[in-house]
């Protein structure tokens, strides 16, 4: 297969991270990296071997050579340099979220339908083997008619920068959006609604807290004016429905995990309880016996690999990115799953506001882009 010719627009945490998962796959090959840092834009160049480096984006964005480009910015400069890039003709893969509000996610959706290109935006949960493993019970028929789930992420303490991980943007609503819900909750959220077929989003309703105590001078610096904990539920079309808890910090030993129940069975995905790790499990009814199991999913995984052609094409957000530029599968629906989540993360900020449920179309009419 041709090598897909990547650049890199940004070089910070996210970026060094994309470059390092890039480099254990052999279609890639990354030939040119951006950034306003100078310093930091040389340091990184050499570490990877990567020669051709950028302080402005138009320098970048006008080589002919370029497959695509890999944006790893703040939330609210992906709307602006996705729509760009993807003007300039270049196929996107977008760090999540998908951007800062709604309505600069759909601006993103557009322009990728209106240049012909493709917008992928990383989900990583999508490729999880536990994802996979739910699939194939939804598709086989174990769960039956699919009816409610629950997307629960938990981190005791782990507020970015006041408790000591990431930078102070990632607590600027102005930046970044939104806190636990945009940051966390766009994992397991789009997972869920890919697992139960993207069903039209009908209404939502939710509240967000941020009431733990918090170090003065981190909040001072951070300026934090974020949720640490977001809570909502949401109506679907077809009577199905989903109830949310993402937290940043909490005061509780653990979360029982996300969950998807259907009329024949239910699954419940891996969880942390107390720095103990519960497994993939599935729950039914046999013979007239409740059941709880779990599966050998890495003897799953192994004949995956084996048996099936192009397994490698859904073992992360990049292989699978890499495998559709290069036409050997269709991609996944990212940037549609993404801006959906989004939706229901902006109904929840929009519930809260308004104190009451808020219709899809209510939270799609008073959206306002966070563009930089």
């Amino acid at each position: 297969m041709d090598k897909v010719r990547i650049g890199v627009i940004g070089v910070g945490i996210i970026g060094k991270a994309h470059l390092d998962s890039y480099a254990q796959i052999s279609g890639a090959d990354v030939v040119a990296i951006c950034d306003l840092d100078e310093a930091e834009l040389q340091r990184v160049g050499e570490k990877y071997g990567i020669a051709d480096r950028y302080t402005s984006v138009d320098e970048l964005l006008r080589r002919d050579d370029l497959d695509a480009v890999d944006v790893c910015l703040h939330n609210h400069l992906h709307a602006p340099m996705t729509i760009r890039a993807l003007q300039s003709g270049k196929h996107v893969y977008c760090e999540k979220p998908i951007a800062g509000s709604y309505a600069d996610g759909k601006r993103m959706v557009d322009a990728a339908r209106e240049s012909g290109r493709q917008l992928h935006i990383q989900l990583s949960f999508l490729y999880s083997v536990e994802t996979r493993a739910a699939k194939a019970l939804i598709d086989d028929g174990q769960l039956g008619r699919l009816y409610h789930a629950r997307s629960a992420g938990f981190r005791r303490r782990g507020r970015p920068f006041v408790d000591g991980y990431g930078t102070k943007d990632f607590n600027s609503k102005r930046i970044a959006g939104g806190g636990a819900l945009i940051d966390m909750g766009v994992y397991r959220i789009s997972q869920l609604l890919y697992l139960l077929g993207r069903p039209e989003i009908k209404s939502v309703t939710g509240k967000t807290y941020q009431e733990m105590d918090m170090d003065e001078s981190r909040r001072a610096i951070g300026g934090f004016d974020v949720e640490e904990l977001g809570v909502g539920f949401v109506r679907f079309a077809g009577g199905i429905t989903m109830d949310i808890i993402e937290a940043w910090s909490i005061h509780l030993g653990g979360s029982e995990g996300s969950s998807l129940v259907g009329n024949k069975g239910g699954v419940r995905f891996p969880s942390q309880v107390n720095d103990v790790r519960l497994p993939f499990t599935f729950h039914s009814t046999t013979s007239g016996i409740d059941m709880d199991a779990t599966f050998q999913l890495g003897g799953a995984e192994y004949r995956r690999h084996q048996l099936e052609e192009d397994a490698d094409a859904y073992d992360s957000s990049q292989h699978h990115w890499i495998a559709a530029l290069q036409g050997r599968v269709p991609l996944l629906p990212t940037a549609e799953l993404a801006l959906e989540t989004m939706l229901i993360s902006e109904g929840i900020y929009l519930s809260d506001r308004l104190q009451r449920e808020v219709a899809a179309e209510e939270i799609i009419g008073l959206s306002a882009g966070v563009s930089g």
